[in-house]
């Protein structure tokens, strides 16, 4: 089915895209997850998910040729966006000059990569709505989540086997190393799903919506790191005991299974059946001073 874009105003279609790209002689690459939105309803549906309005500072990771920027400032937020690629960072302030000429000095753009950025500017976002690259979906979201405590929700679009990874509960086959990660931090839901025709060039599967909502880590004497070293050493070898998992961050798979019982978790355990609560426990009691 074609996408309608007979109402797209100020945003931007499949031609416009293409055309875009064609006076920057742009070519997607797979390398740098460039899959460009080019269907008006959507951004429009993304826009609308995110209830972002005039009051919210909107952190946007990938704007790439502009089609959700644009719905977003169109919605009257002011947008923060991180591109990577020069060429496109380059290009952004002038299609939204020429796109939506009254909403240009509500757009900063930061040549950086999302992964190293240190410093989302001022004002702080409030918001992060982003249509994140494949592969570096997880990362980028873990490292703004633990950037910034000032932005208290999100809407990420990614892969949607990424999507199921980052809401998935304790039990369930996709819960992982993302899903627990996500969960100090915030609480992650899924928000809808995306057909990949409304992509240029389209990719071969289907994306996620997923929501973010911050909260509050565990309570626990034990740090982040701790935390998510324990978690790591539980998933790096899924179809292991957790005694013998955490025997190496134990010294023993004994000692790991004093620390365990300790935590109130069964040493023959495994990490798929623990929430983020119970890996802060464990973390206690094997970092003890």
């Amino acid at each position: 089915m074609t996408p309608d874009n007979t109402t797209s105003g100020g945003l931007l279609d499949p031609t416009t895209v293409r055309g875009l790209a064609g006076r920057l002689g742009l070519r997607p690459t797979k390398q740098r997850g460039q899959n460009f939105v080019i269907d008006a309803n959507t951004v429009r549906r993304i826009v609308r998910i995110a209830d972002v309005g005039p009051d919210d500072v909107v952190l946007e990771v990938g704007p790439g040729l502009g089609s959700l920027t644009l719905g977003l400032l169109e919605a009257g937020c002011a947008v923060t966006a991180i591109e990577i690629d020069p060429l496109l960072a380059g290009a952004l302030p002038g299609t939204v000059a020429d796109r939506a000429p009254a909403a240009a000095d509500r757009l900063t753009v930061v040549e950086a990569d999302a992964l190293r950025v240190t410093d989302l500017g001022r004002p702080e976002p409030t918001v992060l709505v982003a249509n994140l690259p494949y592969n570096v979906a997880v990362p980028v979201v873990l490292h703004l989540l633990a950037l910034s405590e000032h932005w208290r929700r999100g809407l990420v679009m990614v892969q949607l086997e990424v999507a199921d990874r980052l809401v998935a509960s304790p039990g369930s086959k996709t819960y992982g190393v993302p899903s627990v990660k996500a969960a100090w931090y915030a609480t992650a839901t899924r928000a809808g799903v995306v057909g990949p025709h409304v992509f240029w060039p389209a990719p071969q599967i289907d994306s996620g919506l997923v929501s973010l909502v911050r909260r509050d880590p565990p309570a626990t004497t034990a740090t982040r790191d701790q935390v998510f070293a324990v978690v790591d050493a539980a998933f790096a070898q899924r179809r292991k005991m957790l005694r013998a998992a955490l025997a190496g961050l134990a010294g023993s798979s004994s000692a790991a299974a004093v620390a365990l019982e300790a935590a109130g978790v069964e040493p023959t355990a495994r990490g798929e059946v623990l929430g983020v609560a119970d890996f802060a426990r464990v973390a206690e009691q094997l970092f003890r001073p």
